[in-house]
């Protein structure tokens, strides 16, 4: 390979790097957990709210992972000896915080608050993550691309049929615009 072609490679390999940094997708990804949850069991079966357990969702940015004695205020009574739930006592008593696998994940240069979406935008939780009911073993099932968002948030808050005239310089956006304004993600 000749010298002259060595940089130009290199330099393609970073744009498309780049380029396919843009957009990331875990779309499908599905660790195995330290301790076997079955969403299906707790939100399908026993009908257990998310934010029982999350309860950041409806609080703040970050919906949380729940500290394991939130598992214990069912698990003292409810299959307090099964392999699953020992492994949580263990964690209580040794101070040892699970380290469960973190499923879904924006960029960090997009800012996500889940209590405007739970809260104010009464957007189920489904729409985002999918059907978590129905899973034994959480999947990031949407691609959650920025694309992917700004489609939701069109669908949210079209814009006014006068949304199409420029506003004046200095003055609010058009109704409808707010959703897909750079700076409610970017900030």
């Amino acid at each position: 390979m000749t010298s002259r072609r060595l940089p130009l490679l290199l330099l393609l390999a970073v744009a498309l790097g780049a380029l396919a940094a843009c957009e990331p997708t875990n779309q499908g990804y599905q660790p195995e957990q330290p301790v076997a949850y079955s969403h299906a069991v707790h939100a399908g079966g026993q009908s257990i709210p998310c934010t029982y357990c999350h309860v950041g969702a409806e609080r703040g940015r970050h919906a949380g992972i729940p500290p394991a004695s939130v598992c214990m205020n069912c698990h003292t009574k409810v299959q307090p000896d099964s392999e699953e739930v020992q492994k949580v006592v263990r964690a209580i008593e040794l101070r040892d915080p699970i380290e469960w696998y973190r499923v879904h994940k924006l960029p960090d240069h997009a800012y996500f608050d889940h209590s405007a979406h739970v809260v104010t935008g009464e957007v189920e939780c489904q729409t985002c993550h999918g059907p978590v009911e129905a899973m034994g073993l959480v999947r990031q099932e949407e691609p959650l691309t920025m694309g992917w968002c700004l489609d939701c948030h069109r669908e949210q808050d079209p814009p006014s049929p006068d949304a199409a005239s420029d506003p004046l310089p200095g003055s609010a956006p058009a109704v409808g615009a707010n959703l897909i304004d750079c700076s409610t993600c970017h900030r």
